[in-house]
């Protein structure tokens, strides 16, 4: 949690989208005004491991393999790997962060007396559910930010969670793979 205090203190604005506990507290002034947590838990439990940096209009995205608490780096290997691809980089932002930053209906949002309140939209502007979205665009029914560039569906997405009653699903989506120029 120290790790985020410099940032902050240097302006930056940092987004946390948490599935379960948080011990750092958001909106504390001259600490973690400049850092929001989220929490969003629906009939999926199945959450990303995404981390997003920008400085000067340079994106990095990273994407890893579980949750980075003790017990995963104590018995196994976790692999926290870069997306170099723009095209890719953009569509694991706008599908995978930008859905649940939006997420108006079952996010809360953590104050800094460790107490959530409910997110809403703004006024006039469109609800959002991120996991009713994600169905969307497992159906094809909402078009991605790869398809609406190149006019064809993205390649194998492949997803397994536990719904809250912990019956395992695994879902599968294909469409033809992008094509390098």
């Amino acid at each position: 949690m120290k790790r985020f205090i410099r940032p902050r203190q240097a302006g930056v604005k940092i987004d946390l989208i948490v599935r379960g506990i948080c011990c750092l507290r958001p909106g504390v002034p001259a600490i973690s005004e400049n850092i929001t947590v989220r929490s969003i838990v629906d009939r999926f439990l199945e959450h990303s491991r995404i981390w997003y940096f920008e400085n000067a209009c340079q994106p990095e995205v990273f994407l890893g393999s579980a949750d980075w608490m003790p017990r995963n780096f104590l018995r196994r290997i976790e692999v926290v790997f870069p997306i170099e691809d723009g095209v890719l980089r953009e569509r694991v932002k706008s599908e995978l962060l930008d859905l649940p930053l939006s997420d108006s209906l079952k996010a809360r949002l953590l104050q800094a007396d460790g107490s959530y309140v409910g997110s809403a939209p703004a006024p006039g502007a469109k609800s959002y559910r991120s996991q009713h979205e994600y169905i969307s665009l497992a159906a094809g029914e909402r078009g991605n930010s790869y398809q609406s560039r190149k006019g064809n569906p993205a390649i194998l997405v492949s997803s397994s969670s536990r719904d809250r009653r912990g019956k395992r699903s695994t879902r599968h989506v294909f469409g033809p793979a992008p094509r390098r120029r």
